[in-house]
């Protein structure tokens, strides 16, 4: 169906920036949205950022003015250049996609959505 690798997470000092990536393969005419999501130990899995199959894009006010979220379809890819790094970034970071309507119904798919596998971010000191 749709498999999502992603990478570029490090840790990296306060002030610092990294640069997530993200590439889809597979049924990937399916995918609509793509996007970041994060999950710090003990908290729940939350929105950082989505871009659209047109490139609009939405952010978590904690993102907003720091992080950049891209998407190059001709490479089925999205990105996320964190810059200004803070320790409460630190978390787990998830890539996303989910599906125009029509694929899950004409391939009798049960899920709607995809994650990578997550790619761990730390900022400390």
């Amino acid at each position: 169906q749709v498999q999502l690798v992603e990478s570029g997470g490090d840790l990296v000092h306060p002030g610092g920036s990294l640069r997530l990536s993200c590439a889809a393969s597979g049924d990937t005419i399916c995918i609509s949205n793509m996007g970041w999501y994060s999950q710090a130990p003990g908290k729940e899995r939350e929105v950082v950022a989505i871009v659209n199959n047109a490139g609009g894009t939405y952010y978590a006010d904690s993102a907003k003015g720091r992080f950049i979220a891209s998407r190059d379809n001709a490479k089925n890819a999205v990105y996320l250049q964190m810059n200004s790094l803070k320790p409460g970034d630190t978390a787990v970071y998830y890539c996303y996609a989910d599906f125009n309507q029509e694929c899950p119904v004409k391939h009798g798919w049960l899920e709607n959505e995809y994650w990578g596998q997550g790619t761990q971010v730390t900022v400390s000191s």
